[in-house]
């Protein structure tokens, strides 16, 4: 009997211990909730910008967007900015665009020092 409560002891501290393992990793990593213009999207009319809305708080000194044309060409009128009261939320001006495809590239590192990073396309016809 005693040996049955130290096996249950012994596997639950396991399982407590894994699962707190897996939240930890999980926590600090911010991703993508939203975008402006969307993935996959079609636009008839130029964005002024770019929005991101990620899951977690974001350093703003540490991340970033970027958007390009087709020819790889820089299509951002300055850098990136973190949103000061919804520090989820960051966007970067643009350029006038003309049709074609447009290739956003997002950068970020949350604040407990995580870094994610990822892209998608949209068409502005």
């Amino acid at each position: 009997m005693k040996r049955t409560l130290a096996a249950l002891r012994i596997a639950y501290c396991l399982v407590t211990a894994l699962m707190l393992a897996s939240a930890q990793l999980a926590y600090g990593h911010a991703f993508p909730t939203a975008q402006t213009p969307s993935a996959g999207s079609a636009v008839s009319a130029s964005p002024k910008e770019v929005f991101i809305d990620f899951d977690a708080p974001i350093e703003p000194a540490f991340s970033s967007i970027t958007v390009s044309d087709a020819h790889g060409k820089s299509m951002t009128d300055g850098n990136a900015e973190v949103d000061s009261p919804n520090q989820r939320r960051m966007s970067v001006r643009l350029m006038p665009l003309t049709p074609g495809d447009y290739t956003v590239a997002w950068m970020v590192t949350a604040r407990d020092g995580h870094h994610t990073q990822g892209h998608y396309n949209f068409t502005m016809r």
